[in-house]
């Protein structure tokens, strides 16, 4: 059976464990399954994001993102849900899991993608604080992280 890639952007929210046990099945090889589950957090005093993306097109973003990580690591399952709407502080905003036989490669595959999907996938983020909204741009941390794997 091929393995599962399943991406999905929207503003319904996830359930990890729902999620891994959707990957479970019995012909399937990989003895590693990371997850990664981003949370807005309370960066200085915002309180509440809005993340907006372009439909259609954010989803084949993720998909090369997901068939680039494939090409470099001997991976299994992907999984990378992506919440947009209004989020407040404390909400889960984005999931990876990725499965492998071996956990360095999905841990390897699963920071791949989060690096490569906070630059390259096109969302827009904007942060509400007391004095007002405004609309913010990759940080210069998530860029020096995605170059890393250039």
């Amino acid at each position: 059976m091929a393995p599962i890639t399943k991406i999905r952007v929207g503003h319904d929210d996830f359930c990890v464990s729902e999620e891994l046990k959707n990957l479970e099945r019995p012909e399937r090889k990989a003895g590693a399954a990371v997850t990664f589950s981003g949370i807005v957090r309370a960066d200085g005093d915002v309180t509440e994001m809005e993340l907006e993306h372009y439909p259609g097109m954010t989803e084949k973003s993720l998909g090369e993102i997901v068939e680039k990580a494939r090409a470099r690591w001997s991976i299994e399952d992907v999984v990378v849900i992506h919440r947009v709407g209004k989020l407040a502080v404390g909400e889960q905003i984005v999931l990876t899991i990725v499965t492998s036989e071996h956990r360095r490669e999905a841990f390897e595959a699963s920071e791949f993608i989060m690096d490569w999907l906070k630059t390259e996938a096109p969302f827009w983020k904007k942060e509400t604080r007391p004095s007002g909204a405004q609309w913010v741009d990759a940080r210069e941390s998530d860029d020096a992280a995605k170059a890393r794997w250039e």
